[in-house]
C-alpha cells in the first residue's frame, strides 16, 4: 500500500462515504456546483488581502476574458506578476474555486498574481482555453493599468489543466513578448493526454481524481479532435523544450498525473532548463484549493513558493537593465 498522510486519509475516507452520484456521472453544469461546493467546505477562507479587484481581458477572438487582479501592498511598485490558470479538466472551476489559493500566493510570495477566467468546455472545446490564456498574457505583457504597477516579467502558473496551460504558454511565448517569462510554475500539470500507464493505472481510483474522471474531462474538452498528441493538449510532446524559462515542477505521490509531470521535469532537465522539482509524498491531486481539508498542504505550498520566489528573483536580477514607466 502507498503511504498516504493521516490527512489526505481522513479526506478520502469521507469522500468515500459521501452519497450521491460522482462528478462524471453528471453533466458540466452540475461539476461546477460541485466543485464550488467542495471548495467551501475543504478550502481555507480567502482571508485579508490589500488588493483584489475584477477586471476583464479583451480577446482577439471578440470576446471578453474575466480576471481578478490580487496584490499583498496597497502600492505595489513595478514587479513581477504571476498569471494564474485554474484547474478543473478544462469543465469545471473559476475566479471563484482558485480565490483564496491566488490571495495566499500574493500574500505569501510578496508579488501581484492575475487569476484568469478562460473559456470552458464543453460550451467551448479545445483550443478555447489555449487560446484565451495566450491572449491573456499578451496583453498583460502590454497593459499594466489593471495590476496597479509597471510589470517587470511575467510567471505563467497553474494547477492540473492549468498546469497545461502554464506549460503551453511558457512554450508559444517564450522569448516573445515585451517583458520576460521569469518562470513557470507547474503544479500537477496534465501534460500528456496520451498517457494510460504507470500512475494512470496505480490511482485509477480512491485518490479523488479518477480514471473515469479523467475520460470524463478529455471528451468534453477535445470533442473530436483526434489528435491528443497535440502540443497544446499534450506539452509534453512538444518537438523541443530548449529555451524554456526556468520551472517549477511540483506533482503529487497519490496522482494518476504523477508519472508525467515527472516525465515533463525529465525533458525540461534534458533541454537544458532550469527546474526545481518538488514531489509531495501521500498527496493527493487537487490539494493546493484543498487546504482546509487536507492542512498538510500549506507547508507543500509554502515551500513551493519560496523555492519559486528564489528562481524568479535569480531571473530578475539576470535581465538586462529596463527603463520602466507605469501606464
Amino acid at each position: 500500500m502507498p503511504f498516504v498522510r493521516p490527512d489526505v486519509a481522513n479526506l478520502l475516507a469521507m469522500l468515500a462515504s459521501a452519497p450521491g452520484p460522482k462528478m462524471e456521472e453528471g453533466d458540466p453544469a452540475t461539476a461546477r456546483q460541485m466543485m464550488l461546493m467542495m471548495g467551501q467546505i475543504a478550502e481555507l477562507p480567502r482571508g485579508e488581502i490589500a488588493h483584489a479587484a475584477d477586471f476583464t481581458i479583451p480577446s482577439p477572438h471578440g470576446h471578453a476574458i474575466p480576471a481578478r487582479a490580487y496584490s499583498a501592498a496597497t502600492n505595489p511598485g513595478p514587479g513581477p506578476v504571476l498569471v494564474y490558470f485554474h484547474g478543473g479538466g478544462w469543465v469545471i472551476g473559476d475566479l471563484e474555486t482558485h480565490d483564496s489559493l491566488c490571495a495566499e500566493i500574493a500574500r505569501v510570495a510578496g508579488m501581484t498574481v492575475v487569476s484568469v477566467n478562460y473559456r470552458l468546455a464543453p460550451e467551448h472545446r479545445f483550443p478555447a482555453a489555449t487560446e484565451d490564456c495566450l491572449a491573456a498574457m499578451r496583453w498583460l505583457a502590454e497593459t499594466p493599468m489593471p495590476v496597479g504597477h509597471a510589470v517587470t516579467g511575467l510567471i505563467p502558473a497553474g494547477d492540473s489543466a492549468g498546469g497545461n496551460l502554464a506549460a503551453v504558454v511558457a512554450q508559444e511565448l517564450g522569448g516573445k513578448l515585451p517583458v520576460p517569462i521569469l518562470a513557470q510554475w507547474l503544479i500537477y500539470p496534465g501534460v500528456d493526454m496520451t498517457a494510460n500507464t504507470g500512475s494512470m493505472q496505480e490511482f485509477a481510483e480512491g485518490y479523488l481524481l479518477t480514471n473515469g474522471g479523467m475520460r470524463w474531462f478529455t471528451e468534453h474538452y477535445m470533442g473530436s479532435e483526434p489528435d491528443l498528441a497535440h502540443a497544446y493538449a499534450s506539452p509534453l510532446h512538444a518537438a523541443s523544450l530548449a529555451g524554456l524559462p526556468p520551472a517549477m515542477v511540483f506533482t503529487c505521490g497519490l496522482d494518476p498525473l504523477r508519472d508525467q509531470g515527472r516525465a515533463y521535469a525529465v525533458k525540461l532537465v534534458a533541454a537544458g532548463v532550469q527546474v526545481v522539482f518538488r514531489e509531495a509524498a501521500g498527496q493527493i491531486h487537487g490539494c493546493m484549493t484543498l487546504r482546509q481539508a487536507i492542512p498538510s498542504t500549506q507547508g507543500d505550498l509554502h515551500a513551493c513558493l519560496a523555492a519559486l520566489r528564489v528562481m524568479v528573483d535569480e531571473a530578475l536580477a539576470a535581465q538586462p537593465a529596463m527603463a520602466i514607466t507605469a501606464e
